[in-house]
């Protein structure tokens, strides 16, 4: 049976609902299999609403929870005695919610002096749902002492002899300056600066207690608050001077200008709203000049009412495509200020990038494994699409390898450097100009940090001549020749990885496939026994993470070769957590079908079993007969694979970059790859439209692959 964690809220504005997507996250990090229940919402039914919880949830995550009974709904049955057909409404919804879940997250409702019977309804619902009880504070600017009494205080409104056990309690916001809002007009020294540093962790005595553990402490992050532009604009109904990147831009900063330009040119950072008069065209010019040089500005507002000359607006239109947002307000500077100083920075239903954000910070700080323990969670742990990223960040850490980046002055590149620094998941090596790199760096708001490695291929080149020569003296390479190919900077970070000096490769965000495998085919060579280099992606499926090869490099792979990239792909799987059951898929199931591509499944099947004798593998297999269960009864019964295969081998490559595309985009799945397999050493590919969460996972794969044993 589910066990049931009731989360409540001890004030308003606690951030109640990152908390439980957090916790959400967290559980599903680990293995656990999470449900999301949201008994009552906190709002009224008379007019249409979206909920909040709900909204983010269904969108995040594959869970489908029902929709809450209306807050107003619930306080009239409570008002009229009715306690019990309240509970028998929401223990039908929660039984919705159980079916193959270990947990069930359970979103309290926040206190409400203006709203009765907030209080009781907690109470009700935690208690005939027989859940543990988290509490949810924000300590705002209490001290250790106050937010002992409050803790004790909210606990103790679970103390009836029949009320569930109050466990613990998650602090969020620590440390978050009185308003936030207000926060977006700090100095660019405090931006990121918590607003006091107590550690309530190591000062709240009602946290010595084992009765009544901190599960969480959540600081205050002024990134977590950032809103767009566009959401500045909506609280502003602007005039919209240039949309440009209006939508996904963020507000990290406002500056108020009415400085001479050689006095605000400082102002002009990644993501600061600069505010100033409709009249001051030389700070509209300024902060375009800003943006012709690479500076990610938040957005220009213009305020009075006042229209910048049209010849003025001309002159500007270069600067208006790099998507600089610049808006006209009909009110002055000091109103403008005011409403901006006021405005709610609520996560919007529809920015899902920032609530993506939140999740994942907030459940980085939650102790999911004491909660798992605590709740006695004895099954075996599911590898979700969550899980296994978790999983795979956890492997990279604890390898600690050193991975070379060739395209080291690609925006994309040096931001995944940065963020794999920060999470300690590789040492990342970026081979270019140092002056450029950073310079690219400033103008997209990052800060290399020094653990990230960059190397200026200029001053190294000539080093890798030599041994270079060495590797393919028998393909009659010249010194001259060798020379003319490290000007790539691929060929030499592929060196770099032949002569041991770092741990992998990652690139393609810039280059094709065959720039990234061409040199590793060459200097780094295919692994002993190795009959191709082929490649899966990790296909993370809402309950599990399937592996597909080859969909990426061999476009007619024979039998023999069919049957190494099955044996390879079972090897990746098994590293990375997934237990290997092998479906080599054809049109034809068994012994169903004949023609020449079935003949190749077959044999390659054939060879893969007589050289892995312990591998679960069937073939043929058609699609449907190896993925679902119901259609496996009915083509192959007998099947060890059938019905739960985990790895998908495919005949050639236009079926399996066929199909993993239909699968990703259809079902809009995330796929991390493609993975190379058969190399002496790691190296990978990205796909040129690679975003940054790709590349850090890349990377992730890589160093994880790095530690498997090699050949020298």
């Amino acid at each position: 049976m589910a066990k049931a964690l009731f989360i409540a809220p001890t004030s308003q504005q606690s951030g109640l609902t990152s908390v439980c997507l957090g916790l959400v996250r967290a559980l599903d990090n680990i293995g656990v299999r999470v449900a999301f229940f949201k008994p009552v919402t906190q709002n009224s039914e008379d007019k249409p609403y979206v909920d909040r919880s709900i909204h983010f949830i269904k969108a995040k995550t594959q869970l489908k929870p029902p929709y809450p009974i209306p807050l107003r709904e619930a306080q009239n049955l409570m008002s009229k005695r009715r306690n019990s057909d309240l509970m028998e409404k929401v223990i039908a919804l929660y039984a919705e919610c159980t079916e193959s879940a270990d947990v069930v997250v359970i979103e309290g409702l926040a206190p409400d002096h203006d709203q009765p019977y907030i209080e009781a309804i907690n109470i009700e619902v935690a208690r005939n749902l027989d859940a543990d009880v988290i509490l949810v504070a924000s300590p705002k600017e209490m001290t250790a002492e106050q937010l002992d009494a409050h803790l004790d205080m909210s606990a103790r409104q679970f103390a009836a002899p029949m009320d569930p056990e109050v466990i613990g309690c998650i602090l969020n916001k620590v440390n978050a300056p009185p308003n936030a809002a207000l926060s977006l007009y700090q100095t660019e020294d405090k931006a990121y600066c918590p607003y006091r540093n107590i550690d309530y962790g190591s000062n709240c005595k009602i946290f010595d207690k084992d009765r009544f553990r901190l599960i969480g402490s959540i600081p205050w992050r002024l990134d977590l608050v950032a809103p767009r532009t566009i959401d500045v604009a909506s609280e502003l109904d602007p005039i919209i001077i240039n949309k440009g990147q209006i939508d996904s831009r963020r507000v990290t900063k406002i500056s108020i200008c009415s400085r001479t330009v050689p006095n605000m040119v400082e102002q002009l950072k990644p993501g600061t709203l600069i505010v100033t008069p409709g009249d001051r065209e030389d700070i509209l010019i300024v902060t375009c000049m800003a943006a012709l040089s690479g500076v990610p500005i938040a957005g220009l507002l213009l305020t009075g009412n006042l229209q910048p000359d049209s010849r003025t607006l001309k002159l500007c239109q270069p600067a208006f495509l790099t998507g600089l947002p610049v808006m006209s307000t009909h009110t002055d500077t000091f109103l403008t200020a005011r409403k901006l100083a006021e405005m709610n920075i609520e996560v919007p239903i529809n920015d899902l990038e920032r609530i993506e954000t939140v999740m994942g910070m907030v459940a980085s700080t939650l102790d999911a494994q004491w909660l798992k323990k605590h709740l006695a969670i004895s099954k075996e742990p599911r590898l979700s699409p969550s899980a296994f990223r978790y999983l795979l960040t956890q492997r990279a850490k604890q390898a600690q390898k050193r991975i070379v980046l060739p395209e080291g002055n690609e925006p994309r590149t040096i931001e995944a450097a940065v963020i794999c620094q920060q999470k300690q998941i590789a040492t990342c090596v970026l081979i270019g100009n140092r002056v450029e790199i950073n310079a690219i760096a400033e103008s997209n708001g990052l800060k290399i940090p020094p653990g990230v490695e960059i190397i200026d291929p200029e001053e190294v080149r000539h080093q890798y001549i030599p041994p270079m020569v060495e590797l393919r003296k028998r393909k009659g390479l010249t010194p001259q020749m060798a020379e003319a190919q490290l000007e790539d900077n691929v060929v030499l970070a592929t060196m770099m990885v032949a002569l041991n000096e770092v741990d992998g490769l990652v690139s393609g965000a810039i280059h094709t496939t065959a720039n990234t495998i061409r040199p590793a085919l060459q200097l780094i060579k295919t692994k002993t026994g190795a009959k191709v280099v082929s490649s899966v992606f990790f296909m993370c499926l809402p309950e599990q993470v399937l592996v597909y090869g080859d969909c990426a490099v061999n476009p007619d792979p024979n039998a023999e070769e069919l049957a190494d990239i099955a044996i390879q792909s079972a090897e990746s799987a098994e590293t990375f957590g997934i237990t290997p059951r092998v479906a080599m898929i054809s049109y034809s199931t068994g012994t169903s079908g004949t023609g020449i591509d079935v003949e190749k499944v077959r044999e390659a099947t054939r060879i893969a079993k007589e050289k892995k004798p312990g591998l679960i593998i069937d073939g043929p297999l058609q699609y449907d007969a190896a993925a679902i269960e119901t259609v496996a009864k009915q083509k192959a019964p007998d099947s060890p694979v059938a019905g739960k295969a985990t790895v998908f081998i495919f005949p050639d490559l236009n079926t399996g970059n066929t199909t993993y595309k239909a699968v990703q985009r259809s079902a809009n799945v995330i796929s991390i790859g493609p993975m190379l397999q058969g190399l002496k050493k790691p190296v990978n590919d990205l796909s040129r439209g690679a975003l940054v969460d790709d590349i850090v996972y890349t990377i992730a794969l890589t160093a994880v692959q790095a530690t498997q044993p090699g050949e020298e």
